[in-house]
């Protein structure tokens, strides 16, 4: 969805909801959820919902360990994104770590609108690392 979203220098692609309903369009897709704008569309096509709801603790050392290697390495991104110098994450409120904090909390008010309005989407909540590996080692062998 990053990849969709953002164009060169971090702008926002004009072109990204029809780029998401083309992605969605087919049999199989997934993806992460945190574009509002697409939210619905992804609600509407999919079949199941996976909410990896991990603590903050997980999330903040993930975020942060994967920023600091992309910026270190320079590590190109999409549409020749890189990571902003690491002093931003005291400058700018939208800096992927300072918004990883900021938003950790929101999931389960996402969840419960999503469940208010789409009854019917399954919905798997994975609160660990562990459950997420049991989860996708048993999907794994129910489709072998």
């Amino acid at each position: 969805m990053d990849a969709l979203h953002h164009g060169p220098g971090w702008t926002p692609r004009p072109e990204f909801l029809a780029d998401v309903e083309a992605f969605t369009s087919g049999n199989r897709w997934a993806t992460e959820w945190q574009y509002g704008a697409a939210r619905p569309l992804l609600a509407e096509r999919a079949d199941l919902l996976v909410w990896l709801d991990l603590p903050r603790s997980t999330v903040m050392r993930q975020v942060t360990v994967r920023t600091l290697r992309r910026r270190m390495r320079r590590e190109v991104l999409w549409n020749g994104n890189v990571e902003p110098p690491l002093w931003t994450v005291f400058t700018e409120r939208d800096h992927i770590i300072r918004w990883a904090w900021r938003t950790h909390a929101d999931g389960a008010r996402k969840i419960a609108e999503v469940r208010e309005r789409w009854e019917d989407l399954v919905i798997v909540r994975l609160q660990s690392r562990a459950e997420v590996e049991d989860w996708v080692d048993r999907e794994l062998s129910r489709h072998r």
